[in-house]
């Protein structure tokens, strides 16, 4: 396969650009023509197998997919079909072409799953795992449904999760910009002026012009360290396992932000080992799929502990309570599962709980978050008018 950069044009004239892999031209220009696309121009780059990672499909386009094929393989149409109807409706052209793929890799002999395989970046193990489990046991509009409904769910997740980074980032940038303004626009003319009385100032002042100076004299420093802080940490963390170990394992402490990233994760991880299950992968498997999921290396570590204890005899509930990740009431919900044989409605039960604590907390922390950026800015401007009208204070004093 070869990759091309091609430009087009629709049947309303429109043009269009992209990237596609085709054996040669005729092939390209094939491939374009049953997406409505005449080819006007394309150049070769360098050869090399089709991963598509930089391709741009949103949950959106995901969530559509799954819709559109549950619908179509609960009525009973082929999957060709339904690839073909969803691949001329498809609204992101980049998209469009990889339904395209999926149909000719399918027209070749290739099962559904064998060619989502060909894209990662767009449908991870996960989600070709659980094709290939529907696949196997005739349950894959079944599948496509649980596939949709837990895309949308991952969608308010991460929702979720960039409220509680992006308020206080946002608050914090404010608080910030506010004690630039302080340190380098009005401090100093203060300071000017305690300095023209010409009396001994105290420590807090002193300190006061100290940091006043280095805001004015080295601001590029105040704000480059940080940033730099940032970006030696990010390599650090992408280089180093035990770093990203550790890391992983901090964040779950953090105050008000780790219990609920602890939970976040947590009933991600219930929510898909829960659909695994249901659609016929077994246990060490799919604890196997989940350490991709949960995206925290401690997490991760705990999983593997508990897949090793599991392959070695032990019972699901005992691997999972000697990990110490897992709090009472997921361990008291596995018992249950398995003790029932419903281990998959089980821990629905617990991603409901779990949601809905997410919720809340997310919301309290919010609340908290402005208060406590209130309080740090009222300090900052009480040391300043301590500093400032101290000295003023006494200077008043020794002229009565």
């Amino acid at each position: 396969m070869t990759m091309y950069t091609y430009r087009a044009i629709d049947s309303q004239g429109k043009n269009a650009k992209g990237s596609m892999d085709a054996a040669n031209i005729a092939e390209l220009e094939l491939r374009l023509k049953r997406m409505d696309y005449d080819l006007i121009d394309c150049k070769e780059q360098a050869a090399k197998s089709i991963s598509l990672g930089r391709v741009k499909v949103t949950r959106k386009d995901l969530i559509n997919f799954c819709f559109h094929m549950e619908q179509m393989t609960s009525a009973g149409v082929p999957i060709l079909e339904g690839l073909g109807d969803l691949r001329d409706g498809a609204e992101n052209l980049r998209f469009r072409g990889v339904v395209a793929d999926l149909i000719e890799n399918i027209e070749g002999g290739s099962q559904l799953s064998e060619a989502m395989q060909r894209y990662p970046a767009i449908f991870d193990r996960t989600f070709t795992s659980l094709i290939t489990a529907g696949e196997k046991t005739g349950r894959i509009s079944e599948v496509f449904k649980s596939l949709g409904d837990s895309i949308k769910w991952q969608d308010e997740l991460s929702a979720q999760t960039m409220k509680i980074i992006m308020y206080p980032l946002f608050v914090g940038v404010v608080v910030l910009a506010v004690i630039f303004f302080l340190m380098i626009y009005l401090v100093p003319k203060l300071i000017d002026f305690i300095k023209s009385m010409g009396q001994e100032l105290p420590f807090h002042t002193r300190a006061l012009i100290f940091v006043s100076d280095i805001f004015i004299h080295y601001w590029y420093l105040v704000l480059a360290v940080p940033f730099l802080s940032w970006l030696s940490l990010l390599i650090l963390l992408k280089n180093s396992p035990s770093a990203r170990f550790k890391a992983d394992a901090y964040k779950l402490k953090i105050w008000m932000i780790g219990p609920v990233l602890h939970k976040i994760i947590l009933s991600r991880f219930v929510t898909f080992f829960a659909l695994m299950y249901e659609s016929g992968i077994t246990i060490l498997d799919c604890i196997q799929l989940s350490e991709d999921i949960v995206d925290n290396e401690a997490i991760a570590a705990g999983l593997r502990r508990a897949g090793t204890l599991i392959s070695e005899g032990q019972s699901v509930t005992a691997a999972f309570q000697s990990t110490d990740i897992f709090p009472p009431m997921v361990i008291r919900m596995l018992k249950i599962g398995e003790s029932t044989g419903a281990l998959d409605t089980a821990l629905r039960n617990v991603s409901y709980f779990y949601n809905r604590d997410i919720k809340e907390m997310i919301d309290k922390v919010q609340a908290m978050i402005g208060p406590a950026m209130t309080v740090i800015l009222g300090l900052t401007l009480g040391w300043i008018m301590l500093a400032v009208m101290g000295p003023i204070y006494d200077n008043l004093s020794n002229l009565k």
